[in-house]
């Protein structure tokens, strides 16, 4: 079975030409298909479990998005190999597609999985297309939002607590406002440092850097830094407040992003204390600053804008501003105790 077989043929209908899984990418971001089981991704779409030609993946890192269960997979055409500069996402060749899950698996209570979208990067000679399929109410198959869509529903937390919650994908538009960089679409998560890590395969624990080695995508020495997860509650505290900030933010507020102009740059490599936000007065957050005077105010985080935006929920005010609905009461505990220890 090929990957995209159905979604050939899905095409094919439209246009009558011959499309073959060397030209995928030149097709127009508007024939993509309605549904997302046509790609043919999965073998069981519901349960997602991937046909062999896609694998799993997972970062030392996730992003928060309001407490959901992340299942990540990637499709890379046969041959292919990843491009590597250091501190950056893997380059992935042109028909690559990132596929995430966001779903509330609830595994410690009584309330049934939900999937609630599946989101894709598909890589075209044109650049990455952004595509959100959002999950019907029989969890059988997710069909493509371009305005994007509002679920209602109610999840478990690690910790027990039933949550009520309207979970919002976002519309076609939303997604270049984290994932573009000097205006060019691009990946988030998938940096070589953000993927050093075990995880456990069919065959065995593996470094996932080494697996997709042996799977002839990368160079096996690929030399990365090690960094901490932010959960891990038993790493160095520095390290796993940068790790958040990178993963959080620093996708946005990096030379290019999209909170380029604020100066304030939070991704992993950067050292500058200022840049950091150390002592470094607001460019223009208005009402959003809460009339502090910095964004990190060392051994004082009341007096921190950062702190004061992370616990908003007010939309003028909240950072991140999209991709959320609940405070990341844990992101905001490791943050408060990380400026109280500058």
């Amino acid at each position: 079975m090929k990957i995209f077989k159905k979604f050939y043929f899905f095409i094919l209908l439209l246009s009558c030409i011959e499309i073959t899984a060397q030209n995928i990418s030149k097709n127009n971001f508007t024939k993509f298909p309605l549904h997302l089981s046509e790609f043919g991704f999965f073998s069981d779409l519901r349960n997602q479990i991937p046909v062999k030609e896609v694998h799993p993946y997972s970062l030392v890192s996730p992003l928060f998005s309001d407490h959901t269960d992340k299942l990540r997979f990637v499709y890379i055409p046969e041959g292919e190999k990843l491009g590597y500069i250091k501190n950056k996402v893997f380059i992935f060749p042109v028909g690559s597609t990132l596929i995430k899950t966001f779903a509330y698996l609830n595994q410690n209570g009584p309330l049934p999985k939900q999937l609630l979208e599946t989101r894709l990067l598909i890589n075209t000679d044109e650049g990455w297309k952004a595509l959100s399929y959002v999950w019907n109410e029989d969890q059988t198959d997710a069909k493509r939002s371009i305005a994007g869509a509002t679920i209602s529903t109610t999840f478990i937390s690690s910790d027990g607590e039933i949550i009520d919650i309207r979970y919002r994908a976002p519309n076609q538009n939303q997604c270049k406002e984290c994932h573009q960089v000097n205006k060019v679409m691009t990946p988030i998560g998938p940096k070589p440092r953000n993927m050093n890590k075990t995880v456990e395969y069919a065959s065995g624990e593996m470094n996932q850097l080494l697996h997709w080695a042996a799977l002839g995508w990368i160079n096996e020495k690929i030399k990365t830094q090690f960094i901490s997860s932010y959960a891990d509650i038993n790493a160095e505290l520095n390290d796993r407040a940068r790790a958040y900030l990178d993963i959080n933010c620093g996708h946005c507020h990096i030379a290019g992003g999209s909170a380029d102009t604020t100066g304030l740059y939070l991704n992993y490599a950067e050292n500058n204390k200022e840049q950091l936000g150390i002592y470094k007065k607001p460019v223009a957050a208005g009402r959003a600053s809460g009339n502090l005077q910095y964004s990190i105010v060392p051994g004082n985080p009341d007096k921190s804008i950062m702190l004061y935006r992370m616990k908003s929920l007010d939309p003028g005010i909240m950072m991140p501003e999209s991709g959320r609905a609940l405070a990341d009461e844990a992101g905001i505990k490791l943050i408060t105790n990380w400026i109280d220890s500058l």
